[in-house]
């Protein structure tokens, strides 16, 4: 059996310093760049009453312990510091911005980790296309700080400094599936699985009998979309179907689509923005549904955090954003995984 190097060995550890470097170099570019633009720099909790209600985020949990044994509550690592930076925009801080530390369980390849470093930030009385613009314009600083003029990785290529690529989902369904998306969700939130697995399975791929409309949304994305997106240039994938966008607010302008854009660099997905939801009892349902959901595959279901409930009430309109801090150094330092920008993994990938 191969045996990987153990990380900490000196000439193990050498190979990865310039990408150590690199990693040193975009850290100091976007502190500034978010100082430049009058962000206060946060720091969070990691341990929250609820740790994120993607239905496909894993967390880990925790017991907190007061000074008496029947003192014990239940409390998870975050998968993102987004609850509680909602919070701080309720309680009037406009322009924020963290690089956080977070968790998410049963992630480990060559571009997923345990733990790891997130850039999250939003702003107050903005919408999603204002965070396009500082996604070109912070990506752009950091490869001039580490003098680089293309995003790299495993031999492919994106110019950041080149026009970015903005494409809706269903015009990448259109284009790359020949399939017409917003045509199997009539209700938006309730869209039409067997329609869906109609023109999925038209197009050659399988379809079980078990899959939710969900589940064949993300099957085509990552068989038919996700292989074009930002080679060349950096790809801005935006309007989500509203079913797949819990966390923003549909577009004003066409209901059945959210404001939501993930932003892809050779392939790789680097960050996930919305125009955020600020209607608590819209937010209910959709985490009650998401919840519900989550038991039906997995057997569990995390809690729904009722302050962050009450804070939403408070929230200006925002746009807020998460970006992988790890990946956006991989691409710049042409790093062929994850590991290789990290200073010490949580365990060495096998």
């Amino acid at each position: 059996m191969h045996q990987r190097p153990v990380w900490w060995h000196k000439d193990h550890f050498s190979a990865k310093r310039p990408h150590l470097v690199v990693r040193q170099q975009v850290l100091r570019s976007l502190r500034r760049w978010f100082e430049g633009e009058g962000f206060d720099e946060v720091e969070t909790p990691a341990l929250q009453l609820s740790p994120g209600l993607e239905v496909h985020l894993m967390a880990f949990a925790t017991d907190l312990v007061g000074p008496h044994p029947d003192d014990r509550r239940r409390l998870y690592l975050h998968t993102s510091p987004e609850f509680t930076m909602k919070k701080l925009l309720a309680a009037g801080v406009s322009r924020l911005f963290q690089l956080s530390h977070v968790y998410r369980n049963g992630e480990r390849s060559r571009t997923h980790h345990p733990e790891f470093t997130m850039l999250e930030w939003y702003r107050a009385g903005a919408g999603y296309r204002d965070l396009m613009q500082d996604c070109i314009a912070l990506t752009r600083a950091a490869c001039r700080a580490a003098g680089r003029e293309m995003l790299r990785f495993r031999g492919t290529e994106s110019d950041p400094f080149a026009e970015w690529e903005v494409l809706t989902v269903q015009d990448a369904f259109l284009h790359y599936a020949g399939i017409d998306l917003l045509a199997t969700a009539p209700d938006p939130l309730r869209p039409d699985r067997d329609r869906l697995a109609a023109e999925v399975t038209r197009i050659g791929i399988r379809v079980a009998e078990s899959d939710t409309w969900e589940d064949l949304f993300f099957r085509v994305s990552l068989d038919r979309i996700e292989p074009h997106l930002g080679f060349g240039r950096p790809t801005f994938l935006t309007d989500y179907p509203v079913s797949m966008a819990a966390l923003a607010r549909p577009r004003p302008d066409d209901p059945r689509v959210a404001e939501r854009f993930e932003l892809y660099g050779c392939g790789v997905e680097l960050a996930n923005a919305f125009g955020e939801l600020t209607d608590p009892v819209l937010q209910r349902q959709r985490f009650q549904a998401d919840m519900a959901e989550k038991q039906r595959i997995y057997g569990e279901a995390y809690p729904i955090d009722e302050d962050f409930l009450a804070a939403l009430a408070h929230m200006p309109d925002s746009a807020g954003i998460a970006l992988g801090f790890d990946r956006l150094v991989m691409l710049i330092a042409d790093a062929a995984e994850i590991d290789q920008v990290l200073w010490a993994p949580v365990i060495p990938a096998t």
